[in-house]
């Protein structure tokens, strides 16, 4: 499994930017951002060309020409961006790239964008919801099941995920309706 990030629960999320950062500051007064990259490893986010920033349509595209750790986050200098009030106006906004950037997957690895959505049945058939969303704890990642009520349920593939069918649209799990 292999997250990215904050995901949207957007039904066609297939074209969407993937968010991969956030930019939460900035650093000097010759432009440079500083930067929360949501990729694991966190550095993973410069193996991207191109980057995107904003929500909103159309986005703006910057290239990155310098960058450095700075604790958990990084400070980045972006081409064009000059100076602190350019590099203000980007604070707050999120860093996207477009789908086609993300790397093929192994088979049982999967995008969290791709599991949030489908049906969750248990082994039974019985439906216990739509997946909303991924958790992060460490130990492994954690479906978040929405149905008649919350289920949380380990990704652990072939003791509680069995089969994730992207086409047909849900996951089988090992999971009884009590639990």
């Amino acid at each position: 499994m292999v997250g990215s990030g904050p995901v949207a629960s957007d039904a066609n999320v297939s074209d969407a930017p993937i968010p991969v950062g956030q930019v939460h500051g900035v650093f000097g007064i010759r432009g440079w951002i500083k930067l929360r990259s949501f990729t694991r490893p966190t550095d993973g986010i410069f193996s991207y060309r191109r980057w995107c920033f904003g929500q909103d349509l159309p986005l703006r595209e910057y290239h990155v020409s310098s960058f450095r750790a700075d604790g958990e986050n990084f400070l980045v200098k972006l081409r064009g961006v000059n100076s602190r009030e350019e590099a203000e106006s980007l604070v707050g906004l999120q860093v996207s790239v477009p789908p086609t950037a993300l790397p093929p997957l192994t088979d049982g690895h999967y995008y969290w964008r791709d599991l949030v959505g489908l049906s969750v049945l248990n082994q039974d058939g019985l439906a216990l919801g739509r997946v909303s969303g991924l958790l992060e704890t460490g130990a492994n990642d954690v479906l978040v099941v929405e149905g008649e009520r919350q289920r949380l349920i380990p990704f652990v593939p072939e003791r509680y995920v069995l089969r994730v069918d992207l086409t047909g649209g849900q996951i089988v799990v090992d999971w009884h309706a009590d639990d």
